[in-house]
């Protein structure tokens, strides 16, 4: 095998719960993670010296690039030079709360895994995947679980979305740094773990169970993402939240119909997508 081509998918977050701040800095979430089809694709050759190139020419840069990071943990972690040319197709919106680089950094671990046959199993590769990011374990098996302490303690649940679910993203780059550090922690008003039966649960009910904490923060600094999550439910969505720390936001839709209306609603400029 001289390469691999990797999908990465992105999630959005039913419901999120910042419960409290730990003491190593981090917070404790409660959270579901929804696998969403939108993609990355990413190829690794083998190669006589590390390379990246990208469709997006700010993400080659070394400072931030999970893909760059993964090499360099598992290079420290096996002692190997990971020599490796990689060309990665960015689709995921940046800075958009869809864990885009965190999927990115979790396909890089496993593509290599593979490529230079390093004899990882899943649960070391989740272990090597929370140095990239707290949610970046979560996309070395990305089916829908609730996540909780920093997002790295998973449990793969019975959970589906039958409906369409409309993706918007305003193009706005939010900090998940500057999120957190203006975000007054507080406990839940409805723990999600204890929530019964969640395959079988009214997604019309969502709205008076789920809430996104970060929405108290974002929305304030940036109306223009409260404005999407307002427009959806005025569309005809049964539920709408913004998605991680933003700038995006979702609505679930009824049926495809209105679904497709409510997208041609938003700026074609927008990222608009239908899952």
């Amino acid at each position: 095998m001289k390469n691999i081509k990797i999908k990465t998918y992105a999630k959005i977050n039913i419901g999120l719960n910042i419960i409290n701040k730990r003491p190593d800095g981090y917070h404790n979430i409660e959270t579901i993670f929804y696998p969403i089809n939108i993609f990355d694709n990413i190829t690794f050759e083998l190669s006589d010296a590390f390379s990246i190139e990208s469709n997006n020419s700010q993400l080659v840069k070394e400072d931030g690039n999970s893909i760059i990071k993964a090499v360099h943990i598992l290079e420290k972690e096996t002692g190997n030079k990971l020599n490796v040319k990689v060309f990665l197709e960015k689709n995921i919106p940046i800075g958009a709360g869809m864990g885009g680089g965190s999927s990115d950094g979790a396909a890089a671990l496993m593509a290599l895994n593979n490529l230079f046959d390093l004899k990882l199993n899943q649960n070391k590769l989740k272990e090597l995947a929370l140095q990239i990011g707290s949610d970046a374990p979560y996309f070395i098996n990305p089916v829908p679980s609730i996540a909780q302490s920093r997002g790295e303690v998973l449990k793969e649940i019975k959970f589906n979305i039958p409906y369409p679910v409309l993706i918007i993203n305003p193009g706005i780059h939010i900090s998940t740094k500057w999120a957190y550090e203006n975000l007054i922690p507080d406990m839940p008003h409805k723990n999600i773990s204890e929530i019964p039966e969640l395959d079988k649960i009214d997604f019309r009910e969502l709205k008076n169970i789920l809430t996104n904490d970060f929405e108290k923060v974002v929305f304030p600094k940036f109306p223009e993402i409260e404005n999407i999550k307002i427009q959806l439910y005025d569309s005809g969505a049964i539920f709408a939240l913004m998605t991680g720390s933003g700038s995006t936001a979702y609505g679930i839709f009824p049926d495809s119909m209105m679904a497709e209306n409510a997208k041609e609603k938003f700026p074609e400029n927008y990222f608009r997508f239908i899952s």
